[in-house]
């Protein structure tokens, strides 16, 4: 089996996610950033893809979304599995639901939350000024989200989520 990894990472979250799941999944697999210059690989190649993007601002970055509805035909007869990266996952289900087009989700083998990371060392200035802004109004929310210290980088990939993902799709 054959299987291609295809994600887009801002600040390299998505990709180490990527990373992982590509070691735990069997048979051979590729993975393609797909915010690079070149074309993806040819999906015919693949009996398995997988599509996997971090939500910045409640949104998945455009190459993800784009794929998937460029290629939706294609896709609709591969093994698919969808990941998303983003620091709210007892929001996943909306989070999905306004990243992906419907179709896309319904033809999806597997969906998984792996968590994120919040990397002010990499964020610039807006960024980690909005950073600042959401986990505020996210802790008024919920107190039992962690305290956000803006001087350190805070990772909470669920490595647990990617391994269940990656034995679902194993079976797929």
């Amino acid at each position: 089996m054959n299987t291609l990894i295809l994600y887009t990472s801002k600040h390299g979250t998505t990709e180490k996610c990527a990373s992982m799941l590509s070691k735990m999944l069997t048979g051979k697999v590729e993975l393609h950033n797909l915010k690079l210059k070149e074309p993806a690989p040819d999906l015919s190649q693949y009996d398995k893809v997988i599509v996997g993007g971090s939500i910045y601002a409640g949104r998945l970055q455009k190459e993800a979304s784009q794929f998937c509805l460029q290629n939706l035909t294609v896709l609709k007869n591969k093994k698919m599995g969808l990941f998303l990266c983003c620091m709210f996952k007892d929001n996943a289900e909306a989070q999905f639901k306004s990243a992906f087009a419907e179709e896309v989700l319904n033809a999806a083998a597997t969906k998984g939350c792996f968590g994120g990371e919040l990397l002010f060392s990499k964020m610039n200035f807006a960024e980690r000024f909005i950073t600042k802004v959401v986990s505020k109004a996210a802790a008024k929310n919920d107190p039992n989200l962690p305290a956000v210290d803006m001087k350190k980088d805070m990772s909470m990939i669920d490595e647990d989520a990617i391994n269940a993902f990656a034995q679902i799709m194993n079976k797929a």
